[in-house]
């Protein structure tokens, strides 16, 4: 049996200078996301090449934090199942995203670059394997149609054994 999630969002425009859209100039991009039971909306704008504030989050880093997210949500969950401490976890994820002549954009790739610490030097290997679990069963990056790609690092805290 199958299951249904859904998940709503509110994204709100509040870049209106007091001349809506007249032009393409006259707005500025700034807008915020809201989700039932959260605490604090996501204040966001575009990219700064499309006219957006630089301070503010855009979609584009959003949809890489998303893959990013997801993929370490994953790994600690696989961790914990195979009894790997992990004692921290950091991803620098980069994505790239073409545009062509007419402005019409597309990413072609999202790289993740994880690094872990984990208790036992001896399951190092068997961590890094376990990335390719990750990345099979993340939500985000099976929904996406670009290359995700993961190069993950993981070192062991120094003289411990789990």
């Amino acid at each position: 049996m199958s299951k249904t999630h859904q998940y709503r969002t509110t994204t709100r425009w509040t870049g209106n200078a007091g001349l809506g859209t007249r032009d393409y100039k006259a707005y500025r991009r700034d807008h915020r996301v809201d989700a039932p039971g959260k605490q604090h909306p996501i204040l966001c704008s575009s990219d700064p090449a499309f006219r957006g504030d630089p301070s503010f989050y855009n979609p584009e880093e959003l949809l890489v934090a998303s893959l990013s997210a997801c993929h370490m949500l994953w790994m600690l969950h696989l961790c914990a199942d195979a009894g790997i401490v992990v004692h921290d976890y950091e991803d620098s994820a980069e994505g790239s995203m073409m545009e062509d002549d007419d402005g019409f954009g597309w990413f072609d790739e999202v790289v993740l670059h994880p690094r872990m610490t984990i208790a036992d030097e001896s399951r190092i290997a068997e961590t890094v394997e376990l990335h390719e679990r990750a990345h099979e069963r993340c939500f985000i990056a099976a929904s996406v149609n670009f290359t995700v790609r993961c190069e993950p690092y993981v070192t062991a805290l120094p003289g411990r054994v789990q």
